[in-house]
């Protein structure tokens, strides 16, 4: 997914210096040195950007670092685990699927991001990985496709559901850093795909298990798998199509013939099952995706400063969700230990997201702004684990909530914006 979460964001640290030893020269304090192409005549304007130097392993790794902007990375995981919590299902392989497939897609927004931004940010943010020349923009974009369709991939292997929302939300990736990212639909097309993420860890974790879900709704996936190979394997008789037909001795049991145009009952019951269940998903979905419409209108603002609206926008937004966090969903009755932990984590994500986007609102510079960008993102994680925690699981809260320290130290080294 892009950022703010993903592509939504662009990165704000310093400038890089140009390669030590390059041949150029400096058409003053406001213009890029530049070299001349070679065999072109003096005075002929054939001046390309000045090549950058060789690069060491370490310093194209952190190239790629920066254009996948990895310390964002940890705020993916708790979206699979937020979903397999919100349908009541343990998580499990089909979560860790989900975890795989929401990383690789989220990467490939970060870098198909820079790559459609490439003439932008050549102006506005001349420090990224592809306008200074340590990524190719071709290997940015490579980079976008094999990312995606590894995603898709390990979707797959969760089953056909998981794959559907997958698909739907590569989609949603692709075409807000493609054509929607500037337009006033940006926003929107961000939070969905925050959502179909948290979705996607529903679907990929109740296909995989075979479960319901919380709801029940018939037999899991699997289990009717199962009984349909089961029963496959004995003859529809005549007899079975007579009302009142005896069994043959030693026949077995039989199976009546289903009625000409009806679904298959092993296909409807646990797809009905698994709409129920994935319904019960739809409100934890829709909090995570209001937080991110707020980041990424907040995020618009990062490189020129001067909105006071979409800070104090955000401010009420994580004041709403941070008290849908904090109600159990089975409310008063609710577990007191799922009470407390989601109370607290609900407060954790609340002062996470709440202090830089009231500083931002007060003084929007850019740098202020670029901060309530980067506490929107990081107040992802907090959130996931309250919601995790107030649909029942405090103990996958809780292990989430064990990112917070890994994602702040390696922020320190990697800009998540």
């Amino acid at each position: 997914m892009p950022a703010a979460d993903g592509g939504a964001l662009a990165d704000a640290g310093p400038g890089v210096p140009a390669p030590a030893g390059a041949q150029a020269r400096s058409h003053g304090p406001d213009l890029p040195a530049t070299r001349r192409q070679p065999g072109a005549a003096r005075g002929a304007g054939a001046e390309v950007p000045p090549a950058p130097a060789p690069q060491g392993a370490r310093e194209r790794l952190r190239a790629w670092a920066e254009l996948l902007r990895v310390s964002a990375l940890f705020s993916v995981p708790g979206d699979a685990l937020a979903g397999a919590a919100a349908v009541g299902a343990r998580p499990g392989r089909g979560t860790a699927l989900a975890v795989g497939a929401s990383l690789c897609l989220y990467e490939a927004g970060m870098a198909l991001n820079d790559w459609a931004d490439r003439e932008e940010d050549a102006a506005e943010r001349p420090h990224r990985p592809v306008p200074s020349g340590r990524i190719a923009p071709r290997h940015a974009l490579v980079a976008a496709g094999v990312l995606t369709a590894a995603g898709l991939t390990l979707a797959a292997r969760a089953g056909r559901p998981a794959l559907a929302v997958a698909t739907a939300l590569s989609a949603t990736v692709w075409a807000y850093d493609l054509r929607l990212k500037h337009t006033p639909a940006g926003p929107a097309a961000m939070a969905t795909a925050r959502a179909l993420d948290l979705l996607l860890g529903a679907t990929a974790t109740l296909s995989a298990q075979g479960g319901a879900g919380r709801s029940g709704g018939g037999a899991g996936l699997a289990a009717a798998s199962s009984a349909s190979a089961r029963a496959g394997g004995l003859p529809v008789t005549s007899s079975a199509r007579r009302p009142g037909a005896a069994v043959r001795a030693g026949a077995g049991p039989t199976v009546p013939a289903p009625s000409p145009g009806a679904a298959p009952a092993s296909a409807a019951a646990p797809a009905e099952g698994l709409l129920r269940a994935l319904r019960e998903a739809l409100p934890a979905a829709g909090v995570l995706g209001v937080h991110t419409y707020a980041v990424t209108a907040v995020s618009r603002h990062e490189v020129h400063g001067g909105s006071t609206r979409a800070p104090l926008a955000a401010l009420a937004a994580a004041g709403a969700v941070a008290g849908f966090a904090a109600r159990h969903r089975d409310g008063p009755g609710g577990p007191e230990a799922g009470r407390v932990a989601g109370a607290l984590l609900a407060a954790a994500y609340a002062r996470t997201a709440a202090r830089p986007f009231l500083h931002a609102a007060l003084n929007p510079s850019p740098q202020l702004t670029q901060r309530a960008v980067g506490g929107g993102i990081r107040a992802m994680i907090p959130l996931q684990a309250a919601l995790a925690a107030r649909s029942g699981a405090a103990t996958t809260g809780l292990a989430v909530m064990g990112l917070v320290p890994l994602a702040r130290r390696l922020a320190r080294k990697v800009s998540p914006t």
